[in-house]
């Protein structure tokens, strides 16, 4: 079984802007795998499908990116997953737009989303999958910058770091973390 979560801003105001490439990877995912999201308790999206013949729970956290933490760790209870099945993708602005990394776990690099995940779960350890938007904003204007949308070039760049991405989680449903990081960082 596994988890995988893709971080966001629920509401049509934040469709399309930065913040929301987690929620975007997993819309892929869930076109890719045939895996149809519903609402579930309130705290999230959530979809259940297989991929060659493991489980697979695709969330959406409806809580904000801020208190991410409470929708997964309430995902984990209902779907069993270890933690160390369970996925976070996220925006980074500490990479260039397009790029991507895996992880297995480590600090929040000051993501919100992350550190409410780290908090709620008490522990650091498990796998994330950061999506790069770049950081071309001044001083004090972060919020702006990731509540914003991409520029058309830099879409072009997002939708095929995206389709990697995809892949990358693919790899990791396969074969796990360190099989993902070694193929895609």
């Amino acid at each position: 079984m596994a988890l995988i979560v893709g971080l966001g801003n629920p509401g049509v105001e934040y469709k399309g802007t930065r913040h929301n490439v987690g929620f975007d990877l997993i819309d892929k995912l869930s076109d890719k795998l045939a895996i149809t999201l519903e609402q579930g308790n309130g705290l999230f999206f959530i979809g259940e499908g297989h991929f060659k013949s493991k489980k697979v729970t695709l969330l959406k956290p409806t809580t904000y990116m801020n208190r991410s933490g409470k929708a997964v760790s309430k995902a984990l209870a209902q779907t069993g997953d270890p933690i160390s099945d369970c996925m976070v993708c996220h925006d980074d602005i500490h990479l260039d737009a397009g790029k991507i990394r895996l992880r297995p776990g480590g600090s929040s690099g000051g993501h919100n989303g992350i550190t409410d995940i780290i908090d709620s779960l008490q522990t650091k350890n498990f796998p994330r999958l950061r999506i790069g938007i770049g950081n071309d904003f001044s001083r004090g204007r972060q919020s702006d910058y990731v509540l914003s949308p991409f520029t058309d070039s830099q879409q072009i760049v997002i939708d095929e770091a995206l389709e990697v991405a995809s892949d990358a989680i693919l790899l990791f449903l396969r074969g796990g973390i360190d099989l993902a990081m070694n193929k895609f960082n």
